[in-house]
């Protein structure tokens, strides 16, 4: 392909046929300038630091190139060498608001960012144009955000967004900071502000929707997402959270209308498709419903919401061996979700599958699931194999957890008797009937050949009579 000289491409080409030949061609500072911009955009970084050496050789007193050399340091981590050059630019330009920029880069990056902010603040007060500073605002935004000074971090976002209305990053950071504060009420004021000037901010009218949607004013949240939609009627976040509002409203077919024109708009989502499958299944009707959650696994195997849909719809359905051929395909897929191994385990013993339940439940804990409930379903399971000294060790770890509670002491003193460990038997029924005398049947329940010990029926009695 020929390139003119009028092309925008062409000192560009010039350089990397310059590259190949070895040969050395001229180029003024600017097109120095606009090569090395091109390379760090698109990550290039070798080819950057080859144009600024190239460049320093043939403009050594151009400021603007020693300042991306700096950019290039400090994404080396060299941020010596970076202060290095920088205090010999301040020398030669002290008011240069790109250099006070790049000092603020350099001292963020080591974490300084109070220092930063306080260079910033130069850089601003050296700025020839204040109404076109809206980047310098973000960027100290950024620092306060990253010092957790939310309510400093929005002055400035303000500031940006005041000089730039399609900064739409800073609107996302205003709303991110009002979020963080819990501050709901200030963001739907600031955003209707906001909108009373720029009515047709697509942007500004689904983060007034998701706001009011917060607090669960959904009747003013679906208004703000229909006014995002007609500012943009391809906005495909807008339909997304219309249709999470149309469900909260109980309008299920509405809510599937919306989501089905994301399918229109863009590649499905497997979030969509879901939302789908939910709204059909609230509906009633379930081969619609079953066809999108299928659909959901398929677009997404990695989505955990998606096999957790498709299993507990066969659950709900008293369909156990559909849903455990599901969960165990989710299981294969991903064997650290806890969430996964929790319903592999209420599927088994619903299946009587005692030992698979037992594995299950015993995962769940190991991947962190310290539910009350868990501990006491593996305890059952293992009572029920004969595995009492596995279930008592069970339960001394999920005492760690809850300690003094009625349901895990009425079975450490079931077993400690089962196990003719008669003291820490006594001890531990003792201990239930004090902390809850109601729960006395689980000895019975789960221990039946303890209901007509003497022993065990004494206790049991003296503690009613004393609790009346």
């Amino acid at each position: 392909m020929n390139y003119s000289h009028d092309d925008e491409n062409y000192p560009l080409t010039r350089f990397e046929s310059m590259l190949k030949t070895n040969d050395i061609l001229f180029f003024d500072s600017n097109e120095f300038e606009n090569i090395i911009h091109h390379y760090l955009e698109n990550g290039k970084i070798a080819l950057a630091k080859r144009a600024i050496k190239l460049g320093l050789e043939q403009h050594p007193t151009s400021i603007n190139l020693r300042l991306f050399q700096v950019e290039i340091l400090v994404i080396e981590n060299k941020f010596a060498e970076a202060d290095e050059i920088l205090d010999m630019l301040h020398e030669i330009e002290p008011n240069n608001e790109e250099i006070y920029i790049q000092k603020a880069n350099v001292l963020s990056k080591q974490d300084e960012h109070e220092k930063a902010i306080e260079t910033l603040l130069i850089a601003i007060d050296l700025s020839p144009t204040p109404e076109e500073d809206a980047d310098l605002y973000a960027l100290v935004g950024m620092e306060y955000l990253f010092l957790d000074q939310f309510e400093n971090a929005v002055i400035y976002f303000k500031k940006c967004l005041e000089s730039d209305t399609s900064d739409y990053s800073a609107l996302h950071n205003i709303v991110y900071c009002y979020d963080f504060l819990n501050q709901n009420e200030e963001a739907i004021s600031y955003l209707n502000n906001f909108l009373d000037s720029n009515p047709y901010c697509e942007v500004a009218w689904h983060q007034l929707g998701r706001q009011y949607f917060t607090i669960k004013d959904y009747a003013k949240a679906n208004a703000a997402f229909d006014f995002a939609i007609i500012s943009d009627d391809t906005f495909v976040g807008a339909y997304i959270e219309k249709g999470k509002v149309l469900e909260k409203l109980k309008q299920y077919e509405e809510a599937i209308e919306n989501y089905k024109v994301t399918l229109a708009l863009d590649e499905p989502t497997s979030f969509a498709l879901l939302r789908i499958g939910h709204c059909y299944e609230k509906l009633g009707r379930d081969d619609m419903a079953l066809q999108f959650f299928n659909k959901t696994i398929k677009d997404d195997a990695l989505l955990d919401k998606g096999w957790i849909a498709i299993t507990k719809f066969y659950m709900k359905r008293l369909d156990y061996h559909q849903a455990l051929k599901f969960i165990n395909k989710a299981v294969n897929i991903d064997g650290e979700n806890v969430l996964y191994w929790k319903l592999y385990a209420i599927i088994n013993k619903r299946l009587n599958f005692l030992e698979e339940a037992e594995i299950g439940y015993k995962r769940t804990l190991e991947l962190g699931n310290y539910e009350l409930d868990t501990w006491l379903d593996r305890t059952d399971i293992l009572i029920a194999l004969g595995e009492y000294d596995a279930s008592i060790y069970n339960l001394i770890q999920a005492a760690e957890f809850y300690p003094e509670h009625p349901e895990i002491e009425y079975r450490l003193g079931g077993l400690y008797f089962i196990t003719h460990q008669i003291q820490k038997g006594r001890f531990h029924l003792k201990n239930a009937l004090r902390l809850n005398v109601d729960y006395s049947f689980i000895i019975t329940e789960l221990f039946p050949l303890l209901g007509d010990r003497p022993m065990i029926k004494a206790i049991i009695s003296q503690a009613k009579k004393t609790s009346d």
